[in-house]
C-alpha cells in the first residue's frame, strides 16, 4: 500500500519544495528593494514582501512566542499528521494522496522559510483589479490552494456519482 503511494507522494513534494524555494530565492534576488512589477495592466504584480503570519497574514499580531508555537510547532505537528495520513490512510487513490502531498508540501516550504528567516516567509505575488487585490502569496500558497481544490473536486464527483447510484437503486 504505502510502496505504491510512497513514488507519488515523494515526487509531487520534493518537486513542489524545490520549485517553491527556488521561485523564493528568484524573487529575493530580483524584487528585494525594488517597486513592484505589473503585468496586464496591474492585474499581475510581483513584489518581494515577508509574511509574518500565515494564510494572508493570520496571526501575524500575535506575540512572538505564541506565533512560534502555533505558526512553527503546531504547523510541524500537523504537515506531520497530514503526511502519515496521506501515505498510511487505506481509503485515499493516488490522486487524493497527490493532493495531500500538494497541501503537505505547499506548508513544509513555508515552514522551512519560518526557520530561515526568523518566523517569516517569502511572499511574491499579487493579483487583483484596481483596490480588490488578493494578499500577497508564493507558489507554496498555491500547491496548497490546488491540492484543496483537486480534493474539493474529486469529493464533488464522488458525492454526484454516488446520488446517481443511489437513484438508479431506487428506480429498480
Amino acid at each position: 500500500m504505502v510502496m505504491r503511494r510512497l513514488p507519488v507522494f515523494l515526487s509531487v513534494f520534493i518537486g513542489q519544495v524545490v520549485l517553491d524555494q527556488w521561485t523564493k530565492q528568484l524573487a529575493t534576488a530580483s524584487l528585494k528593494g525594488t517597486p513592484a512589477h505589473s503585468w496586464l495592466g496591474d492585474v499581475f504584480r510581483l513584489q518581494y514582501a515577508t509574511n509574518d503570519g500565515a494564510f494572508l497574514s493570520l496571526g501575524s499580531n500575535l506575540p512572538p512566542q505564541a506565533r512560534y508555537w502555533v505558526l512553527t510547532i503546531g504547523v510541524g505537528a500537523l504537515l506531520l499528521a497530514l503526511c502519515i495520513y496521506a501515505l498510511g490512510s487505506k481509503k485515499l487513490d493516488l490522486v487524493q494522496v497527490g493532493s495531500y502531498s500538494l497541501i503537505a508540501s505547499g506548508g513544509f516550504s513555508n515552514w522551512i522559510d519560518r526557520a530561515r528567516f526568523e518566523g517569516s516567509v517569502v511572499d511574491f505575488m499579487n493579483m487583483g483589479i484596481g483596490s480588490l487585490r488578493t494578499g500577497v502569496f508564493n507558489v507554496a500558497d498555491l500547491a496548497i490552494l490546488g491540492g484543496i481544490g483537486v480534493l474539493f473536486v474529486q469529493g464533488w464527483r464522488e458525492e454526484k456519482k454516488q446520488k446517481a447510484l443511489s437513484a438508479l437503486a431506487e428506480k429498480k
